[in-house]
């Protein structure tokens, strides 16, 4: 069986695609650097991380992008020998207005070189490429509407793609103003039995997000919606441990079998807060004699566990703990940045701004996957002052986190602290009584326990001394706060030096564990 989320951690808006024997997975990845991850499977059980796209300075530089801006909602496709990308990079997008360049790139092989972006417009997010099958290729979106008065997701337009030109012809057309769910966003269309069906996300990207499902025998409409839509919700089911079900994408195999990939959250027990953030689940899909799509197991919610295609199973080897980093699976805010530098033995953290920063941060952090986790590292930092910082922290945005640092006390000298941020607003929950430690040579732990995170040191690696109280975990979500969230809890770790003396700082590794190895 497929057990769901097949990719499990901050990996949103699913665009799935297929090439011969081989499945791949596009997800956004917003501030974070890389960008777009690559997701590949050839049995839709087993999938792995296979890299980024956008990997290079010429194709992405984040620096000063908002929380939750940057690359938003990838869609990946294929044709004709070439893979096509298209992509937002929203540069703010909490104001009336939005700032929303589009770009296109292309390579033939999923491994790059990619293409230099190419802007695309610029007048809403979620685009996509359609390859019709007369040769044509059709530029979709949504557009947003800032106008008072106004519903501010306008609706989904289409223009012609000219791909010599590398750019739109013609006049777009609005082709779809969406359900009554509204907020119609991820746009892809597909073609099929003399019908164009258009596939949209509505509902918003909580707990009301659903995917909806239009057709019509002409590409520009009208479109008419599914006498069942949703095709697929959470909504209105808090039993379901899959919530947030929508924005999702259609793939058909070799056997004819469909399924679709889509976006979902798992709440921590006992509350509304998904602190591993939107992950991506899939679904069996069939067409029924009425030329609609349906879920296989009848009604409209998502399942944990989904049958698989007849495949050839193609288990991936594990990956090794700790991981090395140079690993796809290690990420750094707002980069690329040269104040990290992975060396053959270890990561060495050059200090430069705060976690607050949208700017330049030395940091390197990978998703958090599990809500019951424990991570270690070896830190080596000497910091001469308080300005110098550099530690483990559980880190959502410059918003939300926890961080357990290394600093130097004109009194007290090396010595940790905790600084908390909770929607902005910052504590030090040691207060005074930080706490001095013997050497620079240290290891630092969190441990991850549902809504809970606990912070440990030690001078040994082997007896672990509890830091400061019990913190709480569940506000490293999308779910917290006034500011618009839509990423997840990274594992992070980082250097400050706020004097601008840039100290390094040397970290041996980073190694997770379930709590569970721990009993």
């Amino acid at each position: 069986m497929i057990q769901n989320p097949i990719l499990q951690g901050f990996n949103p808006d699913p665009s799935i695609c297929k090439v011969n024997q081989d499945y791949y997975v596009a997800t956004s990845t917003f501030e974070w650097f890389p960008g777009v991850q690559i997701h590949h499977s050839r049995d839709l059980v087993n999938w792995r991380l296979v890299g980024h796209a956008l990997q290079e300075k010429r194709l992405l530089n984040l620096q000063g992008v908002p929380s939750s801006g940057g690359v938003w909602a990838p869609a990946l496709s294929f044709h004709d020998g070439l893979f096509y990308l298209c992509y937002t990079v929203v540069h703010q997008h909490e104001a009336a207005t939005k700032d929303t360049p589009n770009f296109l790139i292309t390579s033939p092989s999923i491994d790059g070189p990619w293409s230099d972006p190419v802007f695309i417009n610029s007048s809403g997010f979620d685009p996509s490429l359609f390859h019709d099958d007369d040769g044509k290729k059709y530029w979709l979106n949504m557009v947003w509407d800032h106008r008072p008065g106004k519903h501010p997701f306008y609706g989904i337009v289409l223009q012609e793609f000219d791909p010599k030109a590398q750019s739109l012809v013609g006049k777009s057309k609005l082709i779809f103003k969406g359900s009554t769910l509204g907020l119609t966003e991820g746009p892809h269309l597909y073609k099929r039995n003399g019908f164009y069906y258009l596939l949209t996300a509505e509902g918003g990207t909580e707990y009301e997000h659903a995917v909806s499902l239009a057709r019509s025998t002409e590409l520009a409409g009208p479109y008419e919606i599914h006498p069942q839509n949703p095709i697929l919700t959470s909504s209105g089911k808090p039993e379901l441990k899959l919530q947030k079900a929508g924005h999702a994408s259609l793939i058909e195999t070799k056997e004819n079998q469909w399924y679709m990939t889509h976006l979902c959250g798992r709440p921590l027990p006992g509350t509304n807060k998904c602190n591993l953030g939107r992950e991506t689940a899939i679904q069996k899909v069939e067409w029924r004699d009425d030329d609609w799509l349906y879920l296989t197991n009848g009604g409209n919610e998502p399942h944990e566990q989904v049958q698989p295609p007849p495949l050839e199973p193609c288990p991936w080897d594990e990956l090794p703990n700790p991981l090395p980093f140079d690993s796809p699976h290690f990420a750094i805010p707002r980069g690329p940045s040269s104040s990290v530098m992975i060396e053959p033995d270890g990561l060495t953290l050059v200090g430069m701004e705060s976690l607050e920063s949208n700017f330049e941060q030395a940091m390197l952090a990978r998703r958090l996957t599990s809500q019951r986790l424990t991570a270690t590292t070896k830190l080596s930092f000497q910091p001469e002052n308080f300005q110098q910082m550099a530690g483990l922290a559980a880190y959502y945005n410059t918003y939300l986190f926890h961080y357990l640092y290394l600093s130097n006390d004109e009194e007290r000298g090396l010595c940790l602290q905790i600084h908390s941020c909770d929607d902005g607003s910052s504590t030090f929950p040691l207060g005074p009584e930080i706490v001095p430690v013997a050497s620079g040579s240290i290891y630092l732990r969190a441990i991850f326990d549902d809504s809970s995170l606990e912070f440990q040191f030690s001078h040994d690696g082997e007896y672990f001394k509890k830091v400061g109280p019990t913190l709480d975990a569940s506000i490293l979500s999308d779910d917290h706060g006034k500011h618009w969230g839509f990423t997840g809890t990274f594992i992070a770790l980082a250097c400050q030096d706020l004097s601008g003396n840039k100290l390094p700082a040397f970290f041996h590794y980073l190694e997770t564990t379930p709590n569970a190895s721990l009993i």
